[in-house]
């Protein structure tokens, strides 16, 4: 294949091994397309926790649709800082940060954004029952603590069902955290900056696996329908949150507002879906930036990073 502008070519890495790999392949054929309308392209399914053969570090930038572990864990973008590896996104430190959901909630907080209270715990060392609602309520929300997609999500709205979802984890780390009620919206955040924020509005009340994947169980509403005010409150928390962990280029974040229009950090997503309907191109197509041009907004950072790059100093 004949190097691209700037001698790149793009590396579209898809699949994964996570239990998100459907969603990643579907995010990677979208934006493969958009990148050949500006590069030479060549997707690559990653189907074992090892760096693709092939990559040429003089040649290639590596943009990874890869969600859930190994993708956004900072695996894979440790695999490729070692072979020098150029690729979009947040790198290594900032993308296991921000898969551990508690540890990002920490980092957040110590930088004065609002974050939903909370306790991580093991399967082999369950709190009880009583302790949660003790320091939490009696209406809860169990998370993994390493993960994406709302995979394992459960909303328990009384005692029993706690305690009824405690008895059937089996195995992982958990986040337990307060059932705040209110308004779930997303965040893109593009170079730093916020994109508009957009409302999820699931059918089923619960933004679970079933409502983000399956057409018509859920609402987004874009730009939000929010007090400009509150709206713009959101933002800030946005950027401020993306910077406190050490984002690059991009990400989404989802945030809770109460009927108060208390904003709560809920969660930073480094790789998130990039199908053309995902969260994140409906809030650039707000700003009128549709889908090929966001997808090149994304790697425009890396490409710059390979052009500067310098034996001695550079880092993927």
């Amino acid at each position: 294949m004949s190097e691209g502008k700037f001698g790149i070519n793009m590396v579209v890495l898809v699949g994964g091994t996570s239990s998100e790999r459907e969603v990643s392949l579907g995010s990677g054929k979208a934006c493969a397309v958009a990148l050949t309308r500006h590069f030479p392209t060549r997707m690559v399914d990653v189907v074992t926790e090892v760096l693709p053969e092939g990559l040429n570090p003089n040649q290639d930038v590596v943009f990874s649709t890869l969600h859930g572990t190994f993708g956004e864990d900072g695996g894979m973008q440790t695999l490729l800082e070692d072979a020098g590896v150029f690729y979009a996104g947040c790198d290594a430190f900032a993308s296991a940060l921000t898969f551990d959901k508690e540890r990002t909630k920490s980092v957040v907080s110590a930088s004065g954004v609002k974050v939903v209270p909370g306790k991580r715990f093991q399967r082999d060392d369950k709190p009880t029952v009583e302790e949660l609602v003790a320091t939490l309520g009696p209406a809860l929300v169990f998370k993994q603590n390493r993960g994406g997609s709302s995979v394992g999500l459960a909303l328990c709205g009384d005692v029993e069902s706690s305690a009824e979802k405690l008895r059937a984890i089996e195995s992982g780390e958990w986040l337990v955290e307060r059932w705040v009620r209110g308004r779930e919206v997303t965040v893109g955040v593009l170079h730093g900056r916020a994109l508009p924020v957009v409302e999820i509005s699931p059918m089923s009340g619960i933004f679970d696996y079933e409502s983000k994947y399956t057409k018509g169980k859920t609402e987004y509403l874009a730009s939000a329908p929010l007090q400009e005010d509150v709206a713009r409150e959101v933002q800030i928390a946005a950027e401020t949150a993306f910077a406190a962990c050490g984002c690059r280029d991009y990400a989404r974040i989802d945030f809770m507002i109460t009927a108060e229009n208390a904003v709560f950090l809920l969660e930073i997503n480094t790789l998130p879906g990039m199908k053309e309907t995902s969260l994140l191109p409906i809030g650039a197509g707000c700003v009128g930036i549709d889908f090929t041009a966001l997808v090149r907004e994304l790697v425009n950072p890396a490409i710059f990073r390979f052009s500067n790059r310098s034996p001695e100093t550079s880092k993927p």
